[in-house]
């Protein structure tokens, strides 16, 4: 297998149910998840035998090299981490020296995926109060990864059991590492197994660090969801991994919540709406007008809105003098955080240039170039004969995807455990995302199959129930167009998702037709 270096398309990936997405309630406050000791899912992990998240560690297969690594994020999102597990070619794969060999590192490990999509977005929890259901939410995540359980499909009222636990655990989410990653470490302990799990912050914070010497003084922008930014996962983060490397300079953090730009890649009717050609009531994105995200209309050179083909969508013909101004496009929204986070280094007090953004959720990477761009014209921007932003900036500012980080970080453990398979084949991996389950008759499904957003998060924790069925990814819950956007921005994972749906498809039809003999 040829080794393929990861692709980021600029492209709009039209993805159902990814990560790293905002709510548009407006009135956010800090909300971390309570420090219960025995929550109500671990016990019933551990304890009910009768219940479908019972899983029975005194027999599971720790440290087993042919077990698969599993990897979860709150969508579809998180497969641009997998993307950089699967073409991730830091090693020799003979001798595991470091330098790549044009063969990938992970050649011979099976990747089990799990796409959280009818309880996404995760970003929302901290803002509706009901981060302890978040916690639940990523322990069940957690659980299904463990467990040898699935649903075949929606409709199926008995589960298979044939799924094999995983090996080490990645979570491919930020909001589900800084809301989680702790509460699955000490359940993990409770288990009694050794098994690592791994989050993007950790390594994303190691992985900024590194472009800084170890005397150097500068800023980091942290760019995130509003939930990763309020829960300051990365900013803690980062300024411990600071002082645990022995970096003396003076580095200072930036934070900056990209409100909608997740969203806006989603094409969520909320945030972005192609067919509308003029500002609607039902829009949560930034706004003239909006407390906590307002679009300023002294920047509005800054921002070089591209308002063509309703990118921008204004109550004026002139748009000098919009009253209502609404962003409609993912780029545009990369514009007013850009700009935004540029503003606010320029006016804090005595500030470091920016040297690195890291990329805090697994939208963002497809969206690099679109920030580059923006970073780009600021650095050139000329305000009467004199540059506005240039001696708050480096010229080449590194921008960060921590799940290259994270792949160079599972490989070293694994090298150290002596865990990689040794009969393995990357194209056995398999996909699985939650769907509503129908079956349990205190579920709510709205007309489009999906949990109506008040019952989402109008949930309450510790009410174990099957809210949702993890089935394997097929066309009934990923559209055709999203794998086509799939093959042309992450074609190595794609490659992995056609032969997952082709070998799942033959053991069905396998299945009915013995059950017609």
């Amino acid at each position: 297998m040829k080794h393929f270096k990861r692709q980021y398309l600029w492209a709009l990936l039209v993805l159902i149910g990814l990560s790293c997405k905002d709510s548009g309630k407006k009135e956010v406050v800090e909300n971390k998840p309570t420090a219960q000791a025995d929550r109500a899912i671990e016990t019933t992990i551990l304890e009910d035998k009768d219940s479908f998240y019972y899983v029975n560690f005194e027999n599971y297969p720790q440290m087993d090299r042919s077990l698969p690594i599993g990897v979860f994020d709150s969508g579809t999102g998180g497969l641009t981490v997998l993307d950089a597990l699967i073409n991730f070619d830091g090693h020799n794969n003979n001798n595991k020296e470091k330098g790549g060999d044009a063969v990938p590192d992970f050649i011979s490990e099976k990747f089990i995926y799990l796409a959280d999509q009818a309880n996404m977005p995760y970003g929302n929890y901290s803002s509706e109060d009901k981060t302890d259901l978040l916690i639940e939410h990523i322990l069940k995540d957690m659980q299904f990864l463990l467990s040898n359980k699935y649903y075949r499909e929606a409709g199926d009222a008995q589960y298979q059991q044939d799924k094999q636990p995983v090996k080490s655990i990645v979570i491919a989410c930020n909001t589900a590492t800084a809301y989680g990653s702790e509460f699955i470490k000490g359940f993990i302990d409770k288990t009694g197994i050794e098994l690592k799990v791994i989050g993007v912050i950790d390594a994303g914070a190691r992985g900024t660090l590194s472009t800084f010497k170890k005397d150097e003084s500068g800023s980091i922008a942290v760019m995130a969801t509003v939930g990763t930014i309020l829960s300051k996962g990365y900013e803690n983060t980062l300024l411990r991994v600071k002082d645990e490397l022995g970096y003396t300079g003076n580095i200072q953090i930036f934070n900056q919540g990209g409100h909608g730009i997740a969203e806006a890649v989603d094409e969520e009717p909320d945030f972005v709406n192609k067919e509308s050609k003029k500002p609607r009531e039902d829009y949560r994105g930034p706004s003239l007008n909006d407390p906590n995200f307002s679009i300023d209309k002294t920047l509005m050179d800054i921002y070089n809105f591209d308002f063509d083909h309703g990118k921008m969508l204004c109550d004026n013909q002139d748009t000098d003098d919009c009253q209502i101004l609404q962003i409609n496009d993912s780029e545009n929204y990369v514009r007013y955080h850009v700009v935004s986070l540029l503003e606010k280094i320029r006016t804090a007090k005595n500030p470091q240039p920016l040297k690195a953004i890291v990329l805090g959720c697994t939208h963002y990477p497809y969206l690099t170039s679109e920030i580059k761009a923006v970073l780009d014209e600021l650095y050139n921007y000329k305000k009467e004969g004199k540059y506005i932003y240039r001696d708050f900036m480096v010229k080449d500012i590194a921008i960060v995807d921590p799940a290259v980080n994270v792949a160079e970080e599972l490989y070293v453990y694994m090298k150290e455990k002596n865990l990689f398979n040794p009969s393995g084949d990357m194209n056995t991996s398999e996909f699985y995302i939650s769907v509503p389950n129908s079956e349990n008759p205190n579920v709510k499904i709205d007309d489009n199959g999906r949990f109506p957003y008040d019952y989402k998060y109008g949930r309450t924790e510790n009410e174990i129930q099957e809210y949702v069925k993890m089935v394997p990814f097929s066309k009934s819950n990923i559209s055709e167009e999203t794998l086509d956007r799939f093959k042309s921005s992450i074609p190595e994972t794609y490659k992995l998702i056609e032969a997952f749906n082709r070998s799942n498809s033959k053991t069905q039809h396998l299945e009915e037709s013995l059950k017609i003999k």
